[in-house]
This record gives structure tokens, C-alpha cells and sequence, in this order.
């Protein structure tokens, strides 16, 4: 019951989001992080609890996730390329004998995951009217495994390696747009991620977006102008304006 009543909230915020003076031609979603449950930390924890001391590991994880921001910020390569150089740094900086078993652990454990409580109806109902897509900073092997978890019929999907570059790449989602043949101002981006999604929308003139509170990454800049939603961690948005099942428009950007 719980898991419907979150599933519910989701989808009545976001068709709010597609009603406010709007009608996009598309809703384009982040996929890990925002519709699938991304576990890196859960799987830094598992091979690295028994060799690090336990104050370390939240700076490891916090650390291995910036590694990882700046490996898909040059020439695209393979997603198990990307994990492995991400963990070989953050192993070095730590004292920690990096092995190549380890970097394929993370990578292996990408396609088992499902998505948040909330996900499996909320976009099922948005896009009976409204197509949906899916943008992802994934491998196709991988990510097909997690969309068939996801449920709802998106009527397209494209990965980084479809795109030949990873988000925050603007080269990312200008390949999206160029399928589509529309402009930035024809579509509505969620996304859990101001940094790798919600600021390189903005930079492309992506004018309506949606910020989903899942608490792995701070809240973006007002600058970048979006509007607010609850997630189904609702500690997050405890005193927040977007408590209780409602969205928060931020302020336009005047830049």
C-alpha cells in the first residue's frame, strides 16, 4: 500500500509540473539515480567495509563519485573503463590496493538494479498523455536490463553510448534533440541530478525541468531555474516547501 501511495504521489507532482503553462512534446528522464535505484554506494560498501576504517568509507563514496564526474567528462568510453579509472583513483588516494575484480563488481551490479518505490506507475500515468524518454549515462547491455524493470512503455530511449558522450556533456543531449527534431523549449527534463543533467539542460536552453529529490546530490542552484518535487525519501524534503506531495517552481533564471 505504501509503495502505490508513493507511486501515486510521483505521477500527480509530475503531471502538476506537465499542467502548469506548458504542453512539452516530450518528457525526457535521467535513468539512474532518478527512475532506477543507483546502488554504487551500497556496493563500495560491500568490498571496502573490511578494509577501511568506517569513518572513511562515506568520504571514499563521496570521493569515487567525483572520480566518476570527471572520467565522462572527455572523449566517451566504455561505462566499465569509466568505473574502473574512477575506483583506481579513489584507491590510490585512499591507500588501497585497487584489483581489477572489484572495478568489474561495480560494473556487473549496474543491470541488477530496480527502480524506486515510487517509479513502476507514476510514469505509466504521465505518459498516457505525454510520450516519454529515457536519456541515459549507460552501456545498452546494461541498460536494457534496467528498462525492463521500469515498466511503463517509453516511447524512446538513448544511451551515452548510443549519443558517443556522457552527460553532463552537452553533446548528450544535443544528440537526443537532434533524434527528435525539436527544440529545447518542446520537452520537460526530470531528472534527480542537477549536475550531470539539470545544469547542461539549462546550458542548452532546456527551459522546463523538474528537480526529483532522492538525496544523492544537493539541491542546484536558483540560477538554473527548475521546479522542485519529493522523491520517495521524504527526510529529504522535511521543512522544505516541497513537502507533502507538492512541487516548488524555482525562480526563472535571468541569465
Amino acid at each position: 500500500m505504501q509503495d502505490r501511495d508513493r507511486q501515486k504521489q510521483l505521477s500527480v507532482q509530475l503531471i502538476s509540473a506537465t499542467h502548469r503553462d506548458i504542453r512539452p512534446k516530450y518528457i525526457t528522464f535521467d535513468c539512474y539515480g532518478m527512475l532506477t535505484n543507483f546502488r554504487m554506494r551500497e556496493v563500495a560498501i560491500e568490498i571496502y567495509a573490511s578494509q577501511l576504517p568506517a569513518e572513511q568509507l562515506p568520504l571514499v563514496i563521496k570521493d569515487f563519485a567525483a572520480y566518476r564526474l570527471d572520467e565522462v567528462m572527455g572523449d566517451w568510453k566504455p561505462f566499465d573503463q569509466v568505473l574502473k579509472s574512477a575506483i583506481d583513483r579513489t584507491c590510490k588516494r585512499y591507500g588501497v590496493a585497487f584489483r581489477e575484480e572489484d572495478g568489474r563488481k561495480f560494473y556487473d551490479a549496474v543491470p541488477t538494479w530496480g527502480p524506486h518505490a515510487d517509479v513502476p506507475q507514476a510514469p505509466t500515468r504521465v505518459g498516457k498523455e505525454i510520450p516519454l524518454v529515457i536519456l541515459s549515462n549507460a552501456m545498452n547491455e546494461q541498460f536494457h536490463s534496467n528498462l525492463r524493470k521500469l515498466e511503463p512503455p517509453f516511447h524512446k530511449d538513448y544511451t551515452a553510448q548510443d549519443a558517443g558522450a556522457y552527460k553532463p556533456r552537452l553533446a548528450a543531449s544535443e544528440y537526443m534533440l537532434d533524434q527528435f527534431g525539436c527544440s529545447p523549449l518542446d520537452i520537460l527534463h526530470v531528472s534527480s541530478s542537477p549536475r550531470y543533467d539539470l545544469m547542461p539542460a539549462h546550458n542548452l536552453g532546456i527551459k522546463n525541468k523538474v528537480f526529483v529529490i532522492r538525496s544523492h546530490e544537493p539541491r542546484g542552484n536558483e540560477a538554473y531555474s527548475f521546479a522542485e518535487i519529493c522523491g520517495h525519501h521524504r527526510a529529504a524534503c522535511a521543512g522544505r516547501a516541497v513537502s507533502g506531495g507538492t512541487y516548488r517552481e524555482r525562480p526563472s533564471s535571468t541569465n
